[in-house]
């Protein structure tokens, strides 16, 4: 299956507590940490929750 990396490149200081765990869901704790996760519907529409604080490169 294909997959994506995920990257934070924003901080998560005031941001909403919904947006928090969202990043925690992807596995995201600190800032210029890169995950690699499945290419799927699920792992998009927490991406798209937290567009403005990560980037999605190809694996």
């Amino acid at each position: 299956m294909a997959e994506i990396k995920i990257k934070q490149i924003k901080s998560r200081i005031n941001c909403p507590a919904t947006q928090k765990r969202t990043l925690d869901a992807l596995g995201l704790r600190k800032m210029n940490q890169v995950v690699v996760k499945e290419d799927c519907a699920s792992t998009w529409g927490m991406v798209n929750k937290v567009r403005h604080l990560v980037e999605v490169t190809n694996a």
